[in-house]
């Protein structure tokens, strides 16, 4: 949306006053700018927060704001989920029932509401009501600390503001946390259980030196993948750790007996194997979604097994993969790992695409395929977002939501940058 007229002639007049402007008018020229940016942060705030109340984000497949706004603005992720915070503290929300909440932060929201205060501000206060201390409080006290911090941020910079408002919660909370005499005796355990549709992973280590090892892991390899990556944190440590225990399947010295990639096993007859499989199963156990199947049809090793009218195996075939390795050689020498702009994931954590779905008769060929890591892969399957082959290079188009022209993305390479 553009600025109206007005709001455009006076940014204008703004601008220009800067070259004939005195040292005065310059200095309360400053001070003009940052109070329009208070109030346009919180009505910026105002339109995140309603967006996110009518779930026009899930609605265009990102689980969370913050994703969606790094998109939509180019955001880093840290600054979108920074806005998106404060929009849910100060901000009163609706429940599906109509029920109307008050702001998390009432004093605050007033505050910036009139400009008294900065959004940094606001998400200081939200941080420091946030901690275990803050919740040992009572309702009155937690209230009157929030009063409190919203006249001093008036006065205060953000990192004043944190200092007096964790030690005046560290006052009221003289006693701290509950003590604890039982000391348990330590527990290291991991529990997989089978579902019919996958399963679940629960853990428990008490070890600080294992715990530490595989969080280390984790943490390297569950950052955000770009901008486009809209994963919530539990999803994208989930995802992590299957793609850390794939790749060493893939490239680790594992014993003979478990050491390969899970294959695809088809179950299905001759005739609608010669149409593209529709279900399969995996050789743990567990029923494939269309949508699931689909993702790893583009890239994995298939057995088809032929059954009969009685479910006895006719046949059981040879494993093939679906991508050839000359082929995949080709689509790692073009895209040198994924192709999505911005991701950094080399060929050895990426999986191959095809553009036109394989079960649906698309060709396995150059022009048809595209090197993804498993987060781009899994958001091309699942929303609005697309990839084609230009000029013998993949390019991503965004979403009409998140650019209204669809302006092509492509991968900036560093080989062919150079060339």
């Amino acid at each position: 949306m553009a600025p109206g007229p007005h709001l455009a002639d006076a940014l204008d007049e703004l601008a220009s006053a800067v070259a004939t402007g005195s040292e005065t008018e310059l200095l309360a020229l400053l001070s003009l700018c940052e109070g329009v940016v208070r109030r346009v942060d919180a009505i910026s705030t105002s339109a995140i927060a309603a967006l996110d109340d009518q779930g026009a984000f899930l609605t265009r497949g990102y689980r969370s704001a913050a994703r969606a706004l790094s998109d939509l603005l180019s955001w880093d992720y840290v600054e979108a989920r920074r806005r998106a915070a404060v929009a849910a503290d100060v901000h009163a929300r609706t429940t599906l029932d109509g029920t109307p909440l008050p702001a998390r932060l009432p004093s605050a929201a007033a505050a910036f509401g009139a400009g008294d205060i900065a959004l940094r501000h606001v998400e200081v206060i939200g941080r420091i009501l946030s901690t275990d201390a803050a919740f040992r409080l009572s309702p009155e006290q937690w209230a009157g600390v929030e009063a409190q911090l919203a006249v001093d941020a008036g006065r205060l910079n953000p990192s004043e503001l944190q200092t007096l408002g964790t030690a005046l919660v560290a006052l009221l909370d003289q006693d701290g946390a509950e003590p604890d005499d039982h000391t348990p005796a330590p527990v290291n355990e991991l529990r997989l259980t089978r579902h019919a549709c996958g399963g679940s992973i629960k853990g428990r280590f008490e070890d600080p030196a294992l715990y530490d090892a595989i969080a280390a892991v984790l943490d390297a390899k569950s950052v955000p993948l770009t901008a486009d990556d809209d994963r919530p944190a539990a999803q994208r440590q989930a995802e992590a750790l299957a793609d850390i225990c794939g790749y060493v399947l893939d490239h680790g010295d594992l014993p003979d007996t478990g050491g390969r990639r899970p294959l695809l096993t088809v179950i299905v007859r001759l005739e609608d194997l010669e149409h593209r499989a529709r279900s399969a199963m995996l050789e743990f156990g567990g029923t494939l979604t269309p949508a699931a199947l689909r993702t790893l049809a583009c890239d994995a090793g298939v057995i088809p097994v032929v059954m009969n009218g009685a479910g006895q195996p006719l046949d059981i075939g040879r494993a093939t993969r679906t991508i050839p390795d000359g082929l995949r050689r080709a689509v790692t020498a073009r895209d040198r790992g994924c192709a999505h702009p911005g991701c950094d994931r080399p060929p050895s954590w990426s999986e191959i695409h095809h553009i036109h779905h394989w079960e649906h008769g698309g060709p396995t060929r150059l022009d048809n395929l595209v090197m993804l890591c498993k987060a781009h892969h899994r958001q091309l399957h699942h929303t609005d977002w697309q990839v084609r082959i230009r000029d013998g290079l993949p390019e991503f188009l965004p979403p009409k939501w998140i650019d209204p022209h669809q302006t092509p993305r492509r991968k900036a390479l560093a080989h062919l940058a150079a060339a």
